[in-house]
């Protein structure tokens, strides 16, 4: 793609792009739809729960503390009041867990971004979205902070966010490159404005996440983070 000559700012999602979340949240969702398996089976408490968090999103946003809240509202909702403080408890246990993930980066990714830095050609930026001091954390933890020139943490990423990004940097949208792996919040975006993305999938994703998908001339598909050095 001819126009990547043009990038000068290059953004990373982080969650699912430089290491692995959405498998944990998988997994203390199995766990949570256990403890309220006298009010239904697992599809029907998982179904419940999307719900509950669509509806808690434009209130509460994203990231851990507002899964948390979705959690026990649903349980409560579920369970018609009946469930016991007990089982509230382990359920604040059980999402408390989520803000202690390692952050441990997906393979390859730190020699990917140790190479693109080498370059010397473009400013890195992790563009997330979140609950600000969990987001914050999780980078710290990942120990790849030393490769970017900026972290971004916004509620959610809007058409508007990502202009104030570039804007913020000095540049426009037609010189941004976004890396993610969620079609909806880090590909669709930046397409319409008329930026550039590469959508590299993660193995799971959030139902949140999901949808209808396209082929685009600013667009380029990766199975593997590492294969970001041979476009760049």
């Amino acid at each position: 793609m001819s126009a990547f000559s043009n990038i000068k700012l290059i953004a990373f999602d982080a969650d699912d792009t430089l290491w692995d979340c959405q498998s944990y949240f998988e997994k203390v969702e199995k766990e949570y739809c256990e403890i309220l398996s006298k009010w239904g089976n697992y599809q029907e408490i998982s179904e419940a729960l999307f719900q509950t968090e669509t509806k808690n999103m434009d209130l509460l946003g994203y990231g851990c503390k507002a899964f948390t809240i979705s959690l026990i509202e649903n349980a409560v909702k579920l369970s018609h009041g009946d469930i016991n403080g007990n089982d509230i408890q382990k359920i604040i246990e059980l999402s408390k867990t989520l803000l202690k993930l390692p952050s441990t980066p997906l393979p390859e990714v730190e020699k990917t971004l140790h190479e693109i830095r080498r370059m010397d050609k473009y400013d890195l930026v992790i563009f997330t979205k979140g609950e600000i001091l969990d987001q914050q954390n999780k980078i710290k933890r990942s120990g790849l902070e030393k490769y970017f020139d900026d972290v971004v943490i916004v509620s959610d990423k809007t058409r508007e966010e990502y202009v104030k990004l570039c804007r913020e940097h000095d540049t426009g949208i037609n010189n941004l490159l976004m890396i993610g792996n969620s079609f909806k919040s880090d590909i669709k975006p930046v397409l319409q404005l008329g930026g550039y993305a590469v959508h590299i999938p993660f193995h799971v994703e959030w139902k949140h996440e999901v949808t209808d998908e396209y082929d685009h001339n600013h667009l380029i598909r990766l199975q593997q983070f590492c294969q970001l050095t041979e476009i760049l």
